[in-house]
Order: C-alpha cells, then structure tokens, then sequence
C-alpha cells in the first residue's frame, strides 16, 4: 500500500523534472500553423448568418419583465442578419391593464433598433375593453412602447366605431391620438 502511494507522488514529480526535456517538442506540436490574414479576418466579418424557419417565437424583455410574445408561421433572414422577416404574425402584449393581441399577414423585426413592423390585414384586440383596431401597417418602437399607424385606422367598439387617417398609441399610458380626418360614428 505505501509503495503504491509513493508511486503517485512520483509521477507529477517526475514530469516536473524532465520538464525542460520534452517542452520543446510539446510547444512546436501546439504551435498554430498558418498565418494572420486580415484580409481573410475582414472577409468573414461581413458573412452574414441567413436562415428560413418554419416556426419562431420571440420574446421581448424589458428590465427582466416579459413584455411581447411574438409567434410567426415562417421567418427569415430579411436585407441583413440583423432584420428578421416574418409570415403569419401572431404577437401578444402584457401590458399594465390587460393583454392586447395583434396579428397580421407579414412583418419584420430590426434587431438592432427593436423596432417591430406589422403589414397586412393587422387586428389589434383588447379583449377587456372590447376594442378591435383595424389597418394594413403598424410600427412598435420599443424605446418609447409606441405603436404607430401612418395609415388608414378603424377602431370598433360597442359603443363607437371610430376611423382616422393616423393613429399613435402609447402602451404605458394606453393613450391614443388621432390626426387627418377623424370620423366616429355612435
């Protein structure tokens, strides 16, 4: 039993001391091959990482707390690999008062601005207020938690319907304002 003991001990202390005998041939083994070409390092920075999913859910945080929940039938690399395309957008918020839900045939999210596009046939319903907005092109900046329509809107409710030529909505306020031809019917 001792003799095996000291057998082990004796091994570390062995590659210790023979060390400077077999360094050498370790280090010219390991020794990186090749060369540095920047121009090669500069080439595969600017390859992009494309991709085509069948499914994505994405998942918006802010501060830890989870903000929007977005799900597309299709998605894709769009213009660069920072912009992701979308097909069959189905997208629900958690905000303060109650979850709004928005679909829309197409859309693309900018990674890098976190900024979400919403194009064709978007709906957007508040299930607790019984609001359906209505329009073909929606942004949502996530700095400033707007959602903004340039174009066309129309809000129904069961006491109003409601059409503008523009509408911004502030999510953390639930205010909306509406600008070039506000109609509301009672």
């Amino acid at each position: 039993m001792k003799n095996l003991r000291n057998l082990l001990w004796g091994i570390p202390l062995a590659l210790v001391v023979t060390f400077p005998l077999w360094k050498p041939t370790v280090a010219a083994f390991l020794k990186p091959r090749g060369g540095y070409d920047p121009e090669l390092a500069a080439r595969a920075a600017k390859v992009q990482q494309n991709f085509v999913m069948d499914s994505l859910i994405l998942t918006l945080t802010t501060m830890g707390r989870e903000e929007w929940v977005i799900r597309a039938e299709r998605a894709f690399t769009g213009k660069t690999d920072r912009e992701i395309g979308m097909i069959e957008v189905d997208a629900l918020y958690h905000g303060k008062e109650e979850p709004v839900t928005i679909t829309s045939r197409r859309g693309t999210y900018f990674l890098d601005q976190r900024h979400l596009i919403l194009i064709d046939d978007v709906v957007v319903k508040k299930p607790k207020s019984h609001e359906i907005l209505f329009t073909d092109l929606l942004h949502y900046y996530d700095a400033t938690k707007m959602l903004v329509s340039p174009v066309d809107v129309e809000i129904q409710t069961p006491k109003f319907t409601l059409q503008a030529g523009r509408m911004d909505y502030d999510l953390s306020t639930d205010g909306y304002e509406f600008s070039h031809g506000v109609v509301v019917e009672l």
